[in-house]
This record gives C-alpha cells, structure tokens and sequence, in this order.
C-alpha cells in the first residue's frame, strides 16, 4: 500500500484560552478604575497626597496597558477577547479621569465630550463590524493613548503653576490625534463592512 491510501495527520491549531495572563492584566485595569476614581474624588483636586495616589494608581493601570500587549503578543496569547476587552477597559479608566477633571473644574467640559464620543464612536464601530473582523489597535490609536495618558498624569498631579501650564498644550495634541485616528478607524470599519465580490 503507497501513500495513495494513507491519511495524512489533521492539523492541530492550538487554542489561546480566554483566561490569560494578558486578559488577566486587561481585568485588573477595570478593577483599578473604580479605586482610581474614589482617590480622585477623596482628594477633591485639591489635597496633593490624595492626587499623588490618584495619579501613580493611573498611570499602574496605564502601564499593564502595554505589559498586556505585549504578553499577549509574546507568548501568542492574543484573543478576539482580549481585542474588544483591552480597548474598552482603556476607555473606562481615561473616561472616569476625563469627566472626574472636568467634574473639578480642571479640564473643560467640552475636551471630554469630544474624546468620550470619539471613544464611544470606536467602541460602538467594534461591535458593528465585529462579525466580519476585529478593528485592532494601530500604531496612531497607540500614540493617541500615550498622548491622553501624559496629559491627564500631567493634570492629575500637583504641579507647580508654570509647569501645570503645560497641561493643556499637551490635551490639545491628544484630542487632535484622538480625532485624526478616529477618522482612520471608520475607514477600516467601512472596508471590513464592504461585500466581497
């Protein structure tokens, strides 16, 4: 007998599990945004300790944004999970630091608006497409987020009045990347929406 009757050995994908040290990381920033808000609220934006704490509590949270990543990506651990997840938890914890500084008169109102739409547009344009492909994070959503991580750490903690100044020239270059690659992800939308011929 040749190998005209021999059957050749399926192939065997592995399976990433959901439970994952990365989607682990995903879960303990949504757990830190409750934490993250009470410390800012405590502290009124006014006591320096209480904003201290608020602020290394956000930007811990901040940083398993890129440790996650980049496990995932490592050890091959990267889920459809975690690529709905790991957006929608970075938009909680921005979104609570957002409305908590302009709820203290620290960041206008309309900055937050603008951004928490822009995320809310995302987020919604994930789940629309989702059937047809996931819309991952790409390199300018990534620099967008380390632009509004700078500048709400910049507002959230104690400055000197000079340097506190810098604040909002910071804010002003991450809500024009926030909206440039807001555009950027309804493209790709539109093109995984597009009937394939």
């Amino acid at each position: 007998m040749t190998g005209a009757t021999e059957s050749t050995a399926p192939t065997v994908v592995a399976r990433v599990p959901v439970l994952n040290a990365a989607n682990a990381l995903t879960l303990l920033r949504l757990v830190l945004v409750p934490i993250f808000a009470a410390s800012v609220v405590i502290s009124e934006m006014t006591h320096a300790g209480w904003r201290i704490a608020a602020c290394l509590i956000f930007a811990v949270a901040s940083a398993t944004d890129l440790v996650d990543g980049w496990i995932a990506r490592r050890f091959g651990l990267v889920t459809s999970v975690g690529k709905v997840a790991d957006p929608i938890a970075d938009k909680a914890l921005t979104g609570a630091a957002l409305l908590l500084l302009s709820w203290y008169d620290r960041l206008p109102w309309w900055v937050t608006a603008v951004i928490l739409a822009r995320e809310l547009g995302i987020t919604a344009l994930r789940f629309w497409v989702i059937r047809h492909g996931v819309i991952a994070a790409s390199r300018g959503g990534k620099i967008k987020t380390a632009l509004q991580i700078l500048a709400i750490t910049w507002y959230l903690w104690p400055m000197p009045a000079a340097l506190a100044a810098v604040g909002p020239w910071i804010m002003a270059v991450a809500v024009a990347v926030t909206l440039i690659t807001g555009f950027d992800y309804v493209a790709q939308a539109l093109r995984l929406r597009r009937p394939t011929r």
